[in-house]
């Protein structure tokens, strides 16, 4: 017990030796420090940037829709010009646009048909849109476990140091295993925490867009519904 509470004491006085020399170290060199997993984290963490500014401008792009083309709609197919109807919907080329576009293909058959085809449009957008976010969520989640892992791997690495020097103990023996553990628990919360929010922000925005997409579809078969003049 005392050999441990020695071993404890003898960690905690590396830990802090060591958070005062990576005060006076460079970002490069507290990265090389952290070991092999910190290649990890930074590859976790390039693929998670791509990610996120990939999906912001397809979702971006995604949910730019003209106030005007609703109206422009119901206009050409309440004077029966499907063709032109159809063209601004090609012109437009967003998901709301390509979802319109296959219910007006569908006039003349059934509402119910009809709302099914825009459904299943509606589905194919949504799912494209999400392409991408489960490998953000589980780089949110992993690269603070990854961190972890780290952690753990350095405090062993900390003891059997301690173990294989007897009992005299040169705290810059102890200083690689500890530079492990801290400097990978960083890395990982740094890459995780970002990661994490990116990601809900990302789904945000494409339920606000499912939204406006249902918005849409019932401006569409209202007007569908409307009695001919």
């Amino acid at each position: 017990m005392i050999d441990f509470l020695q071993a404890a004491e003898v960690a905690a006085e590396t830990a802090t030796s060591v958070a005062d020399e990576a005060t006076r170290m460079g970002l490069w060199e507290l990265f090389l420090k952290g070991g092999w997993l910190m290649w990890i984290l930074l590859m976790l963490g390039g693929v998670a940037v791509f990610i996120f500014v990939e999906r912001y401008m397809a979702i971006r792009k995604a949910s730019y829709l003209d106030m005007n083309f609703m109206h422009r709609i119901r206009d050409y197919i309440s004077d029966g010009k499907i063709r032109a109807a159809v063209d601004l919907c090609r012109k437009t080329n967003t998901p709301i646009a390509r979802m319109i576009e296959k219910g007006i293909g569908r006039i003349g058959r059934p509402m119910s048909d009809i709302q099914s085809s825009i459904e299943n449009v509606a589905n194919l957008e949504v799912s494209k849109l999400e392409d991408g976010l489960p490998i953000l969520a589980t780089i949110a989640g992993g690269a603070p476990m990854i961190g972890f892992l780290g952690t753990v791997i350095g405090m062993v690495q900390t003891f059997m140091d301690m173990s294989a020097a007897g009992g005299t103990i040169d705290l810059s023996l102890l200083a690689g295993g500890m530079y492990v553990a801290m400097v990978t628990t960083v890395g990982g919360l740094i890459v995780g925490i970002p990661a994490y929010f990116g990601y809900n922000y990302l789904v945000a925005r494409v339920e606000k867009l499912v939204f406006q997409m249902e918005a849409n579809s019932i401006a569409f078969m209202d007007i569908l519904n409307q009695p001919v003049k």
